[in-house]
């Protein structure tokens, strides 16, 4: 057996791009393998990538594929045979399989007797498969953005390709992508290597290869060099730490090929202007990382991750470039805050008539009126419910929320919008709850992200992303596919997790009611993405989740409750055959509807023994199970529900449901119908998948 490597050379990839394709590339590899039954699945698969490569190495490639024997069917026997001659469909079978008529036999299937062949296939060799499969897999990668690059030609990817590296252990693969042969050479670093190739002796080799010509392929490798980087810089400013930037050490690990930390310094007369400025600065505008002291204050300090090796010289020059770029954006910051001060938050609202929010729709001051609306309601039902806050600071929050986009400070770091108002907010004395809500009002950003903390904040997101919703629905921009170019689903999910994390005593129809919405489609809409949270977030079994959103999927944190409780009873013996029994139950009716048969009333015909059993039954537990599920006691009412087995058990045994007699059928669908409704709301336990 043998090792195969693929390293495909580009010009240099955005870092975001770089980890999807790297899998991707991965996975398809693998999957022509296997399906060209060239390694077993278990074989050891390896992806490495920087920003000017792709590439794979699998270990245990055979030379060739085993040689097989295929059974063919053809046409019946009697079309192909006629008196003992073959027919004209007997010579094209045999064509198609590719062996004499005289080969052919007679092969008996429970359809009669028809025509086989049997097919000795000879094993294709491993490099004609490569060379002929791989360019396809290449080209197939998903990109965001493709690029012509030949003129004339027909191939896209994200970035002209400059090289390829196809080997069998040493020997070459004869494959070309979109133009370019491959061979047995790779490119070392650009500057710290230069331009010659590097000849790769095996495939085996490669990583240690590429390490001598100073690129690290590796992504765990880089990743860990540059923590361990960070930290030995760190650790020469006494009680410092770096600000732990998960995003941001994924970016610069696929930014890098040989990856190297410089730590600078900055000014303390900067510290003044707030920690969220400095840091976007630093972070999203240069990559740098922050640094903070002991007591987890900002520091003077920062530290870039370079793609080379300097000397102390070199290394002194960068420092100073890099820290006299920062106090370039930093001075930029500090005259914004300054120049922004002058005009308090209050006197911006009417600027906002003149900052489009949505071309159909009008621009940030009609938002901020219909927000202000969508406020109200929201705050009238959970005082209603009798939840504490405070309606004036919401409502002026909900006033100025959107004013900062008229800053000089945002639209020069439109990262920082929202926490830019909040921060003037409280710089201009408007309290600190209106403040706090307005710097949280796209908190969370992502699913990740934790809820805003007070009752104010919460629901200034939630009126936000409601009417951003509604209104979009309302003129035809909903999410189609993978596309969501307005970040619709982000916002959705932010609020179910609002509503799942927080004390709030609101549904998602209260969100639409607030927002005046009574469409179906952002009904389901939020359905959907209350599906993906209890799915994706909380990790609750797909039957699950199926089986409590068909009951009700309105309230989120109901929801919750109603699948933790059947997560932990579904495993049962007697819960896992009264969810069968349901799914029986539900089929019947289904066929019953089908077959036009009306569904009756139980007390309409005496009925069976069994029968009245089951009904007593049902009738005896269904208080107790609406009182447990009134105190949400919902895995006791599940247990309770589960009792009923034996009785359902003896019915589905001992009566027959469409009973030929009208009466008699319609009094049984009606009681099964009976019980189905009964108990199905707490979960359509139908949905469950058993064993």
């Amino acid at each position: 057996m043998a090792d195969f490597l693929l390293e495909i050379g580009l010009e240099e990839v955005p870092a975001r791009m770089i980890a999807a394709a790297e899998a991707e590339l991965l996975t398809r590899v693998r999957a022509l393998l296997t399906r060209e039954r060239l390694v077993v699945p278990e074989a050891k698969a390896t992806s490495y990538s920087t920003p000017r490569r792709l590439a794979v190495l699998m270990e245990g490639v055979l030379a060739a594929q085993a040689d097989s024997e295929e059974k063919l069917t053809g046409p019946a026997w009697k079309v192909a045979f006629k008196e003992g001659t073959a027919t004209a469909a007997a010579q094209a079978f045999a064509k198609k399989a590719g062996v004499a008529v005289e080969a052919l036999e007679k092969v008996e299937t429970p359809k009669g007797e028809y025509v086989g062949a049997t097919v000795k296939r000879v094993g294709r060799a491993a490099a004609e498969i490569l060379a002929a499969e791989v360019p396809k897999e290449v080209l197939g990668l998903y990109w965001a953005k493709n690029m012509y690059w030949r003129a004339g030609k027909p191939e896209r990817f994200v970035r002209p390709v400059r090289w390829v590296a196809a080997m069998l252990d040493a020997a070459v693969v004869p494959l070309e992508v979109a133009g370019i042969a491959a061979g047995n050479a790779s490119r070392g670093h650009r500057v710290l290597h230069g331009d010659a190739a590097v000849v790769l002796e095996k495939a085996a080799g490669y990583a240690e290869a590429l390490r001598a010509a100073k690129v690290v392929v590796s992504v765990p490798e880089r990743r860990e060099r540059i923590r361990k980087a960070l930290d030995k810089a760190t650790r020469t400013v006494a009680g410092a730490r770096w600000r732990e930037d998960h995003e941001l050490v994924e970016t610069v690990t696929h930014l890098t090929e040989w990856p190297t930390v410089i730590l600078g310094a900055f000014e303390r007369e900067y510290l003044e202007l707030p920690e969220e400025v400095l840091v976007t600065v630093m972070r999203d505008h240069q990559k740098y990382f922050a640094v903070e002291g002991a007591d987890g204050k900002l520091a003077p300090h920062f530290l870039a991750v370079l793609n080379t090796e300097v000397d102390a010289e070199g290394e002194a020059i960068i420092r100073h470039g890099n820290a006299r770029v920062l106090r370039a954006r930093f001075k930029d910051a500090r005259f914004f805050w300054d120049f922004d001060q002058k005009t308090p938050l209050a006197e911006r609202v009417e600027s906002l008539k003149h900052v489009t929010f949505q071309k159909e729709l009008g621009s940030y001051y009609w938002k901020t009126l219909e927000n202000l609306k969508v406020a109200r309601e929201l705050a009238a039902a959970v005082k209603t419910a009798g939840v504490k806050l405070d309606e004036a600071a919401l409502l002026k929050a909900a006033e100025l929320a959107k004013t900062d986009l008229t800053t000089e400070l945002v639209k020069e770091f439109t990262e920082l919008q929202g926490m830019i108002g909040g921060l003037y907010a409280r710089a201009q004395g408007l309290g600190e709850t209106v403040a706090k809500a307005i710097y949280d009002q796209y908190t969370p950003a992502s699913i990740e992200d934790a809820i805003p903390q007070k009752v104010e904040g919460q629901l200034l997101g939630l009126a936000d992303r409601i009417q951003t919703i509604v209104a979009m629905f309302g003129i035809g921009n909903a999410p189609t596919g993978s596309k969501d170019p307005l970040a619709l689903r982000r916002a959705a999910n932010a609020i179910v997790k609002i509503l799942a994390e927080s004390g709030l005593p609101l549904r998602l129809s209260d969100a639409m009611g607030a927002a005046a919405s009574k469409d179906g489609q952002v009904s389901e809409f939020l359905r959907e993405r209350l599906s993906f949270y209890l799915k994706d977030v909380r990790g609750f079994a797909y039957d699950v989740v199926g089986a409590v959103l068909a009951a009700e999927a309105d309230d989120v944190r109901d929801a919750m409750a109603r699948a933790e409780a059947l997560t932990a009873v579904r495993d049962g013996e007697d819960f896992a055959a009264i969810s069968a029994a349901f799914k029986r139950i539900k089929n019947i009716l289904r066929q019953a509807g089908e077959k036009g048969f009306k569904v009756g009333s139980p007390k309409s015909v005496k009925l069976a023994a069994e029968a009245q059993a089951l009904r007593d039954a049902a009738a005896a537990l269904a208080p107790k199970v609406a009182a447990l599920r009134q105190e949400r006691s919902y895995e006791e009412a599940l247990a309770l529900i589960a009792t009923l087995r034996p009785v359902v058990d003896t019915f589905f045994d001992k009566v027959m449901v469409l009973d030929a007699d009208e009466a008699v059928r319609g009094a049984n669908l009606g009681l099964i119908d009976e019980v189905l409704r009964g108990f199905s709301g707490i979960a359509d336990f139908s949905e469950i998948v058993t064993s």
